[in-house]
């Protein structure tokens, strides 16, 4: 199952750990910096108590779920929630890239108009991802890959409208990677555990008060609040410290539109239901809106595709 993607992914960074050991050794140099090694230590050390926080957003909503309602419940939510790892592998993919282009890049000249760039390109192809994903998300979870084996099981598919909710949370948890960029450069961590802990503190809170409400889809929406609040801290901080001027009008632009899909699509899918051919107009709207809105320029894209053909 989806499980056999974490395992292998674990399974090769051990790999790499253990071929690359000698290397590593015949590299290290044993002297010992005092002034150094106090200076990475307190820009070091605020990564625990962050990554602490950072893990309870990630869990704490299956032992609340549990209690609030019953492993028959929560079996629904998980095997939804996991139908986001197509978002969280994209983001992961950028997160990885993203921490060694900013550090390399972050004494050029351009690099905050390079960085105000980047998070732009990231958000418009994030959304497409979304939106691909928020509409055909039950058919991708239907289809058989090998007879009798589909991604979820058919009992499970009536929480399949999460989805888009925890799609929407790791979209937001990527423009807090992008923002902490500021962070980073400006070695100001210590206000991560703050921020992480309050994303923390918001999900606990938020899931006692809305599973019960709504059940599941409490969950997702816990989730999703704690992203956004996690996103919007770290961009004050980053911004306070390291000032970027972003692209804020296609931001808008991009949320509005999520914003129209969403309330069309939640609209149907508890009405009349979310027909195919409903989602293929969805999809056209989206589309049109981009361009209509002047989120993608005709030029942008003959551009790109010449610096392909290039390559």
């Amino acid at each position: 199952g989806i499980e056999a993607i974490f395992i292998s992914n674990l399974a090769a960074s051990a790999f790499s750990f253990v071929v690359l050991i000698p290397t590593i050794i015949s590299n290290l140099d044993f002297s010992i910096d005092k002034s150094y090694l106090k200076k990475m230590l307190f820009f070091g050390i605020t990564y625990l108590p962050a990554s602490v926080a950072s893990m309870i957003v990630q869990v704490v909503d299956v032992p609340i779920i549990r209690g609030l309602t019953d492993e028959s419940t929560l079996g629904i939510y998980r095997a939804n929630y996991k139908l986001g790892i197509f978002m969280m592998l994209f983001v992961s993919m950028f997160h990885y890239a993203w921490q060694p282009f900013f550090l390399t890049n972050a004494k050029a000249e351009n690099a905050k108009k390079i960085f105000s760039k980047v998070l732009s390109l990231f958000l418009i192809f994030a959304s497409f991802m979304w939106v691909v994903l928020s509409l055909f998300i039950e058919d991708i979870a239907r289809f058989q890959f090998l007879p009798g084996r589909s991604l979820i099981g058919k009992d499970y598919l009536v929480g399949i409208h999460i989805v888009p909710i925890i799609l929407l949370a790791y979209i937001f948890h990527g423009l807090y990677i992008n923002f902490i960029a500021g962070i980073y450069l400006e070695e100001k961590t210590k206000y991560l555990p703050v921020i992480t802990g309050v994303g923390a503190l918001l999900n606990i809170v938020s899931n006692f008060i809305l599973v019960p409400q709504i059940g599941i889809l409490g969950g997702a929406i816990s989730t999703l609040l704690s992203y956004i609040v996690m996103a919007i801290g770290i961009f004050i901080v980053s911004q306070r410290f390291y000032k970027i001027d972003y692209e804020f009008d296609l931001i808008l632009k991009v949320m509005f539109v999520i914003v129209l899909i969403s309330t069309i699509f939640y609209y149907f899918t508890f009405t009349s239901g979310l027909t195919f051919s409903i989602k293929l107009i969805l999809l056209a709207i989206f589309v049109i809106l981009f361009f209509v809105l002047k989120i993608i320029k005709p030029n942008d894209i003959k551009a790109s595709i010449r610096m392909l053909m290039r390559k």
